[in-house]
């Protein structure tokens, strides 16, 4: 990818519709060419159970068990499975399908977006590398056992991971021809918060997943204490995770704002559509 100037926009924590919103807001605003590409960094207020665009809601997940932890819950723009987004990072990247030395195909464009991710990890000191599941038999290794709706146990072609452990979880879409690719990168992973919010075939089902759900998947705080090295803080997972990102994509990220169109946008979005059960709930 040729060097060139992007937009890096922090929009710190933000509630579940207006997240999603904000993403969806960049993505129209840049493809009428309006706006750089961005990469934007965000948190959640409160915690949040996100499920993918194809997840039926009613079936996966647990609304009273969602109430009673007092999490907040919204349907995401984009495929994949259920995430509890708490203590993370959370990352958008919006750019153009013409943009110059991006593929066309959606697995090695995921590949080219996810290689700042790969930087990110090594420089908070983790040995991340990227495998790429190409074959169903490489596929298989790092599958779950069927039943599960969780994100961070299902496998996409290419993975990150720190010892064969899924390290991040990231979706794409593309509309009118823009590319929007977002994912959690973990600082914690409270894995009987996640399991006890959503719904399973069986109780011993769940409960034989969550039991192997530490072997495939892991959080930055848990894989630096069991190397002896000291917790980090979101501070310093946010720089390395921007200056990754940047070698990633070849590019100079520059500080800026949403603009008032995008904020405009997205209240509009929050409001009419992922703030309202007629998108939140419609399968």
């Amino acid at each position: 990818m040729e060097t060139t100037t992007w937009r890096f926009i922090d929009t710190g924590k933000g509630s579940p519709a207006w997240n999603m919103a904000v993403d969806e807001a960049i993505s129209i605003v840049h493809g009428q060419g309006k706006v750089a590409p961005t990469l934007r960094f965000y948190g959640w207020d409160p915690a949040t159970l996100s499920i993918g665009y194809f997840q039926k809601a009613e079936e996966e997940v647990d609304f009273a068990a969602l109430a009673r932890e007092g999490l907040g819950f919204v349907r995401r723009p984009t495929g994949g499975r259920a995430v509890l987004h708490d203590q993370e990072l959370t990352y958008s990247i919006i750019v153009d399908e013409k943009y110059p030395g991006m593929p066309r195909g959606v697995t090695e464009a995921y590949r080219v977006l996810s290689e700042g991710l790969l930087y990110g990890f090594q420089a908070l000191g983790l040995d991340a590398e990227m495998v790429n599941l190409a074959s169903e038999e490489e596929k298989a290794k790092y599958a779950a056992a069927g039943g599960s709706s969780v994100c961070f146990d299902s496998p996409s072609w290419y993975e990150l991971v720190v010892e064969g452990r899924k390290v991040a979880g990231s979706a794409q879409t593309r509309k009118h021809g823009v590319i929007l690719q977002h994912g959690s990168i973990l600082l914690e992973m409270d894995i009987e918060k996640l399991f006890s919010v959503l719904r399973f075939p069986s109780e011993r089902l769940k409960e034989r997943l969550m039991r192997s759900f530490p072997d495939k998947a892991a959080a930055i705080q848990e894989l630096l204490r069991a190397r002896g090295l000291e917790e980090t803080t979101m501070d310093k997972v946010t720089e390395a995770f921007r200056e990754g990102l940047a070698r990633g994509l070849g590019v100079k990220l520059v500080p800026s704002e949403l603009t008032d169109e995008e904020k405009q946008l997205a209240a509009e979005l929050a409001a009419e559509r992922y703030g309202h059960d007629s998108w939140n709930l419609r399968r």
